[in-house]
């Protein structure tokens, strides 16, 4: 290799940046991690953060920087190179992270790149004549079950709790998990898990206590399947009839998974 193979330099007070040339990458992975890895443990020595930016096409390079033990941070987008905007994701190790070849250093490493899915918990609710309590969202026009995103390191059924009250005011503890369905990516969205809870059948004057959460709920009704195929998304429709279905065989279905709904 006849240019230095890595350049390390500073990029504002106490953090320094490591590049290295892509023929590093000829040397195969674990030379040129061990290269990587020696500088990144001697830039530490002045700087209390060493950082990298890895194109996001660059599988290689992201399997270099990960195993010299640095921790994927996020995306850093429209980084200006070569004068074009582009994407670039943020690696770094901190004076203080515990090295990867301790416990607490690994695991700390493996969770900054594993896969973390979206979780949404919903809430089924029912009325004794079987209809589904529906809110009418402020920022979409389908209708869907009260719920929302589960928030990380939340349990799910204590979520979907959380934000019935937070949405609604009504303060119901969520019973058992009726179905997990698959979310497809959609509309812009990333896909997820949706997670059905049972939420218990209540009397219909329940709707005079609920206090809408103005920003997201614009009202809410019990309603019946003729007017869930109406008022919801055609996914939101058949997750809903699917959690009916367990719900009437007792939870004795062979699964409660669907994917979108079937």
């Amino acid at each position: 290799m006849s240019e230095q193979p890595t350049t390390v330099f500073t990029v504002a007070d106490g953090v320094a940046r490591i590049e290295w040339v892509p023929e590093l990458h000829d040397e195969g992975l674990s030379a040129a991690v061990e290269v990587v890895r020696r500088e990144v443990e001697a830039a530490l020595v002045a700087h209390p953060r060493v950082e990298a930016l890895v194109a996001p096409d660059d599988e290689l390079a992201q399997r270099v920087a990960t195993w010299s033990g640095l921790r994927r941070e996020g995306v850093m987008r429209g980084v200006t190179v070569e004068g074009e905007p582009v994407d670039r994701i943020v690696y770094a190790r901190l004076v203080t992270d515990a090295p990867a070849h301790e416990p607490d250093g690994f695991r700390a490493l493996l969770n900054s790149f594993l896969p973390r899915k979206r979780a949404i918990s919903q809430m089924l609710l029912r009325d004794p004549d079987e209809r589904v309590l529906l809110c009418q969202l402020t920022y979409k026009q389908d209708w869907d079950l009260p719920g929302g995103v589960v928030e990380v390191g939340e349990s799910p059924q204590l979520a979907v709790a959380r934000e019935v009250e937070e949405e609604l005011g009504l303060e119901i503890a969520a019973g058992g998990l009726l179905l997990t369905d698959w979310l497809p990516p959609w509309g812009g969205w990333d896909d997820a898990l949706c997670l059905v809870f049972d939420g218990g059948t209540h009397d219909a004057a329940i709707l005079d206590r609920i206090v809408k959460q103005a920003r997201e709920i614009r009202s809410a009704e019990f309603c019946t399947l003729e007017e869930v195929e109406k008022r919801c998304a055609d996914f939101t429709a058949r997750r809903i009839r699917a959690a009916l279905e367990q719900l009437a065989d007792g939870g004795g279905r062979t699964s409660a998974y669907t994917e979108s709904g079937i």
